[in-house]
């Protein structure tokens, strides 16, 4: 394996749409971004086009990165442990199993905190309510290697929705924004739901509705042949489709209000604003209409402040077009943030 010098550092952020690649001009803040370039995810050519145009002195057979991944199969969920117990040889392991009903054996997991997203030290740790985070171990295989055969070689591998949810939380102190803010990550076959506020990760959900289910609705509005002439429209963008987003999301939507429900039952907060930083370009209209129909607005992110009190800057050379939401997590891959001390939880 021949690796390239590392005179520049990279960031890739590969979701199952879009790659997102970035130059930077150090590992770690202060750094400066030199340019951000992106392909398709699917398309091993222009994968390869797009590394020799942001690093076109490449000398090895591989470009380290540290890279976000977002694989179909990732955990990312709040649980309730019992801290004293958390310590005990196998206890997580039964958490796992009982509240995630998942094989934790063949799974790497993490345990995190929820208002911060550090490490959860089981020996003195004392919150009730924790991330456990993860993915199968054949995913993490696969993962890598379709990374080195793309070209790229994994310095860091980490959950793009970690990624983001890091960077919003932490957007969201930086910008005294109280509100809770639902984020979904919506998928080929699911949809992953989060509550975000300046505290942390307040809820997490997955959905089994994603852009798939939307594609037999529009085969029968547009009365369409079959399944794949819709899906080829749908994802051509080559029609409006804003009239019929609220037939698409019906079913995604009841599932929404019932999550939003319950979280606003429980907290006596409510959801103030949405994102949705996993839909490519050409679906960004999904984005508004599930904000109408939740009745809230889009959350508005200005990133280069936030990033520069992160000490992390913009070449001149690098357009506006590149600073918005969709880049929330590769940001959030580069940012270092300053660890939260988190109060005692009230006894129940």
């Amino acid at each position: 394996m021949f690796l390239s010098p590392k005179t520049k550092n990279f960031f890739v952020d590969a979701n199952s749409h879009t790659m997102l690649l970035a130059r930077t001009s150090a590992a770690v803040p202060p750094l400066v971004i030199e340019e951000i370039r992106e392909c398709e995810t699917d398309n091993p050519g222009a994968l390869a086009d797009t590394l020799k145009l942001i690093q076109p002195k490449k000398i090895g057979s591989y470009v380290q990165a540290v890279c976000g991944v977002y694989p179909p199969r990732r955990l990312v969920r709040r649980v309730t442990i019992e801290p004293k117990r958390a310590k005990e040889a196998g206890y997580l392991d039964e958490v796992a199993a009982q509240q995630l009903r998942i094989e934790p054996a063949q799974h790497t997991l993490a345990l995190l905190q929820t208002q911060d997203g550090t490490e959860y030290d089981t020996l003195v740790s004392t919150q009730k309510e924790v991330i456990i985070c993860g993915l199968p171990n054949e995913d993490v295989n696969n993962l890598q290697d379709n990374l080195l055969a793309g070209g790229l070689f994994p310095d860091r591998l980490e959950l793009g929705t970690l990624a983001t949810l890091g960077a919003l939380t932490d957007y969201l102190n930086f910008s005294k924004n109280k509100t809770p803010t639902l984020v979904l990550e919506i998928g080929t076959d699911s949809t992953q739901s989060f509550i975000v506020s300046a505290g942390g990760l307040e809820a997490a959900r997955a959905i089994s509705q994603g852009l798939d289910g939307m594609i037999p609705v529009v085969q029968k509005e547009l009365n369409l042949k079959d399944e794949e002439s819709a899906r080829k429209l749908f994802f051509a963008n080559a029609f409006d489709f804003t009239g019929l987003g609220p037939l698409l999301i019906k079913r995604l939507l009841k599932e929404l209000q019932s999550s939003i429900g319950f979280y606003e039952v429980q907290t006596g907060q409510s959801i103030g604003q949405v994102i949705c930083p996993l839909l490519p370009p050409k679906l960004g209209w999904l984005e508004r209409v599930v904000a109408a129909q939740l009745a809230v607005p889009v959350l508005t992110l200005e990133l280069p402040a936030w990033l520069q009190s992160r000490q992390i800057t913009f070449a001149e050379s690098v357009p506006a077009d590149a600073q918005d939401a969709r880049h929330l997590a590769l940001f959030g891959l580069m940012a270092q943030y300053p660890r939260h001390v988190a109060a005692p939880e009230k006894a129940r």
